[in-house]
């Protein structure tokens, strides 16, 4: 209720003085109308008077200010023209001095010593020292500093500026700068003042009013800003010491603060990197409340812009030494602000590298230098946990990425791995994932083992459990999602040289290792092919090479391979063991390494014997296994026929007969390469088909007997597609009365008592005689061999 009411009485005081003010500009334009001098000096001292009072909030006040200074200016033009009013300017100047009160005489006496100084009837620099001089008369803080404001706002296009018609005759361009410095000084002296105006219960309310009065004082800097006169050598020698000065002595956190950020705004950059010395010696003066690290963050803001739209400058910025200066500046301002929290350290160090990284983009002992300050900020503290601490480091680490779109060049320096030991679990596996993202958005290569033993320490959050966190607390969806961008960034892991490559592979593998059981599925595949495409690279050197260095070889390779592989075993994944050692035993094939490659057929069915339980795997375990060893062809006849035993001996074991079925007539074209010199058994093809046939038969039975009827014709019509492929190839075991008879037999199934329609293995078996009706009507040899089989109605 008192804050309405205290509202309520501001509304009424400052409605008061409106009246009262637009009262007496009534009588003053009659005045002005009839050109009566003394009427009008009368009622604008009268109309000014309103401004005396002390009740108005400054916003409020500013209000005010604002109606009495439109009257103003229209007294000042018709104190321009002489012959309205009939008195010399000077006469003026001694008349307004008369006034009864000292704030409407300073109002009075500023407007007519515009006008004095316009007729130039005397040096501007007098009557501006007289005017900046008088207005110490008015110490109250909002009237001083609104009375000083209007000073400066009549007063900056009459300044001897270089080019100013008010210029020469004794008026230079330093009488203006002494002018608007001194007047600086005095506003920001009662602006400071205004502090210790009220009960110190009410502080918080008069910092938000010296807030609204802060544009009044900082109005002085920029005017000195749009001086033409004021040169490099000026600003360096007379304009930065002299605010700066003031700035210190003031002793205030908000006046310094607000100063400062001043100068960074309106100052030209050139004049900035001159003088940066003089600036940033300034910066440790100040309070240690005054939030430095937004003041220096701006400064390098402004710089590094500076220097990336003006390229050609860059030299003046190593021949002032700038990075020196401000790393200097940044250690000074934290030993002098011992309890600066972290968060805003680092950020300081944030703004140091950005500005390094766009001014000296090649200087990497600079950027290596800065994340070296960081971690002597962070040393001796536990993990981060401030969010937003973590948030500056993550963006810390993020830049030189961002920057050099190359993890190369991040990986050079030495202080990057040692800041990321100093975030929490959670933000190192973050940053790891930037780190990857960055060189799969950028395609770059890490080409050596040194640069690949970096780079895995920096991502071991993602390869290792950390201190802290175990992959059993993890999200399974995101753990997923970082493992497979592990084993994405392995395929950019590269080097020409088959050596080094090696050497990759194994520092890869080492890392790997550490990473636990539940991220070998992820990793180890990756790792496998990577391997697997150094072998393709070296196929044909299979022997040993004499040296002190045994060079990459693919039987060395398949020997690391082998213990790679067996590390699933721990898992356990046997399916992807199996499927890897398939893979494995295929490349081996391509480099003739016989023996190399029955070890791997061995190890796939040690697997498939001991460790695939599941049915539905170990159907697609036999079916890969027949793929595989159909295509290789190293072998001799001794091995190839053990092999292919066991795969036809497994087939026929499947727990469900078709999946047996089809795995014997899959292995069928073990017998069969359609290659220039591939195996051709004519018998043994024939024999798996035949097999293949009975055991189709007995699973047609089973179903009758536990059913009551026969099942679909599905798997007589796909043995039926496997004769007429042997057929076509020139198998002379397959023969057309065979087939003839196979055809036979379908149809007799399709038409028992018991069989069941199903249009899709019906639609099989039309398809197939469709098939054979083709080949039929072809003519040429393949129609002959077709001819003798008959379809019949």
């Amino acid at each position: 209720m008192m804050i309405s009411n205290g509202i309520e009485d501001e509304e009424k005081w400052l409605a008061e003085g409106i009246a009262g003010i637009q009262h007496n500009a009534f009588y003053l334009h009659r005045a002005l109308d009839s050109n009566n001098l003394r009427e009008a000096l009368k009622y604008s001292a009268q109309l000014l008077s309103e401004l005396r009072t002390s009740r108005l909030s400054p916003h409020k006040y500013y209000e005010l200010y604002m109606r009495a200074f439109d009257e103003l200016r229209r007294l000042e033009i018709f104190f321009k023209e002489e012959d309205r009013h009939g008195c010399p300017v000077i006469d003026l100047y001694e008349l307004v001095q008369h006034a009864g009160n000292i704030l409407p005489r300073l109002y009075l006496l500023c407007t007519v010593g515009s006008v004095y100084i316009k007729s130039k009837e005397a040096p501007a620099k007098d009557i501006l020292r007289d005017l900046v001089e008088m207005c110490r008369a008015v110490q109250h803080p909002v009237r001083g500093l609104f009375l000083r404001s209007y000073l400066a706002q009549v007063s900056r296009d009459k300044l001897p500026d270089i080019g100013s018609e008010y210029e020469g005759e004794g008026d230079t361009v330093m009488d203006a700068v002494e002018f608007v410095l001194q007047n600086f000084t005095e506003m920001n002296k009662l602006w400071v003042r205004m502090q210790h105006q009220g009960p110190h219960r009410e502080k918080e309310k008069l910092e938000k009013e010296r807030n609204e009065l802060r544009d009044l004082v900082g109005k002085n800097l920029h005017v000195l800003s749009q001086i033409e006169g004021i040169d490099l050598e000026m600003y360096r020698d007379t304009v930065l010491p002299s605010v700066l000065e003031q700035i210190v002595n003031c002793k205030d956190e908000l006046a310094q603060y607000y100063l400062m950020d001043c100068i960074i705004q309106v100052f030209p950059d050139e004049y900035h990197l001159q003088t940066l010395e003089t600036l940033l010696s300034a910066c440790p003066q100040l309070q240690p409340t005054v939030d430095l690290k937004t003041v220096l963050s701006q400064l390098m803001e402004r710089l590094s812009n500076y220097a990336s739209l003006n390229p050609e400058l860059l030299p003046e910025f190593l021949q002032v030494e700038a990075f020196s200066k401000l790393s200097n500046a940044i250690g000074k301002v934290m030993e002098a602000q011992v309890d600066m929290p972290v968060v805003g350290a680092i950020s300081l160090y944030v703004s140091l590298l950005t500005f390094t990284l766009r001014v000296h983009p090649d200087r990497l002992d600079y950027v290596d230098q800065v994340l070296g300050a960081c971690v002597k900020i962070l040393s001796g503290k536990p993990k981060l946990e401030d969010s937003k601490a973590t948030k500056q480091v993550v963006a810390l680490l993020s830049a030189p990425l961002d920057k050099y779109d190359d993890i190369v060049t991040a990986l050079t320096l030495s202080n990057y791995p040692r800041v990321m030991d100093h975030l929490d679990a959670g933000t190192n596996k973050v940053m790891a994932m930037v780190i990857i993202r960055s060189i799969m958005k950028n395609k770059s290569w890490v080409s050596t083992s040194d640069k690949v033993e970096v780079l895995f320490e920096l991502i071991k959050g993602l390869i290792k459990d950390l201190e802290g966190i175990s992959t059993d607390e993890l999200d399974e969806e995101d753990f997923n999602e970082e493992q497979n961008s592990v084993a994405c960034l392995m395929h950019m892991l590269y080097n020409d040289e088959p050596e080094e490559m090696l050497k990759i592979i194994c520092t890869v593998w080492k890392h790997v290792m550490s990473g636990g059981p539940k991220r070998l599925p992820f990793t180890v595949p990756s790792l496998v092919f990577s391997a697997l495409k150094l072998v393709r690279r070296l196929q044909g050197q299979d022997g040993d090479v004499g040296g002190e260095e045994v060079p990459a070889t693919p039987k060395k390779i398949f020997q690391l391979l082998n213990q790679i592989i067996e590390t699933l075993s721990v898992v356990p994944a046997p399916e992807l063991a199996l499927r890897l050692y398939l893979q494995c035993a295929e490349a081996a094939n391509d480099c003739d390494l016989e023996p190399v490659a029955y070890d791997f057929f061995t190890q796939s069915f040690v697997l498939y014997e001991e460790e695939v339980a599941d049915s539905k795997a170990q159907v697609t375990a036999i079916h890969l296994i027949i793929g595989t060893l159909q295509r290789v062809n190293v072998f001799g006849v001794e091995n190839r026929d053990t092999l292919t035993h066991k795969a036809t001996g497994y087939s026929a074991k499947l727990l469900k007969k078709p999946d047996q079925c089809r795995a014997v007539y899959a292995c069928s074209h073990l017998f069969w390469v359609d290659d220039q010199d591939g195996i051709k058994d004519g018998e043994r093809v024939l024999l798996c088909l035949k097999r293949s046939l009975r055991i189709a038969n007995a699973a047609q039975q089973m179903t009758n007997v536990t059913r009551g009827s026969s099942g679909p014709v599905t798997l007589f019509v796909e043995i039926l597609n496997k004769y007429l492929y042997f057929f076509e190839k020139g198998n002379p075991q397959i023969t057309a009365s065979v087939i003839q008879g196979l055809i036979e037999l379908i149809k007799t199934e399709m038409q028992s008592d018991n069989a069941v329609v199903n249009p899709v293995s019906d639609a099989f078996f039309t398809s197939t005689l469709r098939y054979i009706q083709f080949q039929k009507e072809k003519g040429g040899a393949m129609g002959e061999k077709y001819d003798s089989i008959k379809l019949g109605g």
